[in-house]
């Protein structure tokens, strides 16, 4: 359980056989994608190489301004990130609100997790703060991204619906109870899902990389329940800041629907 197998680059490289394998079945069923998965492969390829230099550095040199400071890049790249995903345009308003949802949500969901659950001291220790940090904000940031293309979806598509609820005396929050509800819904149900399958179908990237490591499975497993919990509560307190925040963005002081 002790010895870790160390990759040496040739058994690294040779794991790329898979995107070889991939070009070959998207050029054979004429699928226009060899750009997109060249350009992410070589992405992620150099995108890990740089991480893992600067998290060695991080590692080796703890100090709770850089651990602040890597904090503040991930909550911007994965606002960034939302922003891009959302299918429609976004206005001023609801870009603030999904900011402030990722932030409040992100954050004091992972000061617990570090605080209360696992108890890390100092509570910026990197080896700890850092990656619990990424798994928090990423699927935060993949729920909110559903909640918003949802949630300004089923408003448009739904436009009529609101008006009249308007028109007979509804208040926004009546008219859109359900369409916030939906958009609650769709975005923590991948996690919800990966939970159902999560130690029978897959065992967790995590919790894998643990076992790999020589951690005993058991602690793994200790480790991998309390990050699957702190991920859903993350998720499900962002993105009910979200939409109980969104929601309001499309409507004017008089309780008018207005589609930006």
């Amino acid at each position: 359980m002790d010895n870790v197998i160390e990759l040496q680059m040739f058994q690294v490289l040779s794991a790329y056989i898979f995107i070889a394998l991939l070009l070959a079945i998207v050029r054979v069923r004429g699928i226009k994608r060899e750009n997109e998965i060249v350009i992410s492969t070589v992405r992620m390829t150099l995108q890990l190489i740089l991480t893992g230099y600067i998290l060695v550095y991080l590692f080796e040199n703890p100090h709770f301004l850089f651990t602040l400071f890597v904090i503040l890049l991930m909550e911007i790249f994965s606002i960034i990130n939302i922003f891009k995903r959302v299918k429609a345009p976004l206005s001023i308003e609801i870009k603030k609100v999904i900011a402030l949802s990722m932030i409040i949500g992100t954050l004091s969901s992972l000061f617990y997790f570090i605080l209360v659950v696992i108890r890390v001291t100092p509570w910026y220790e990197p080896r700890y703060f850092i990656p619990i940090a990424g798994m928090i904000i990423g699927n935060s940031m993949t729920g909110i991204a559903l909640g918003t293309n949802t949630l300004i979806d089923n408003i448009i598509s739904q436009k009529n619906i609101v008006e009249n609820a308007l028109m007979l005396g509804a208040t926004p929050k009546a008219a859109t109870k359900q369409i916030v509800n939906s958009a609650f819904d769709a975005a923590i149900l991948p996690t919800i899902n990966s939970m159902v399958g999560m130690g029978i179908v897959f065992l967790p990237g995590m919790m894998t990389g643990q076992i790999l490591s020589g951690v005993s499975p058991l602690t793994a497993i200790e480790y991998q329940i309390a990050i699957m919990l702190g991920i859903l509560g993350s998720v499900a307190l962002s993105v009910i800041l979200f939409v109980q925040l969104g929601y309001r963005t499309f409507f004017n002081d008089d309780q008018q629907l207005i589609i930006k």
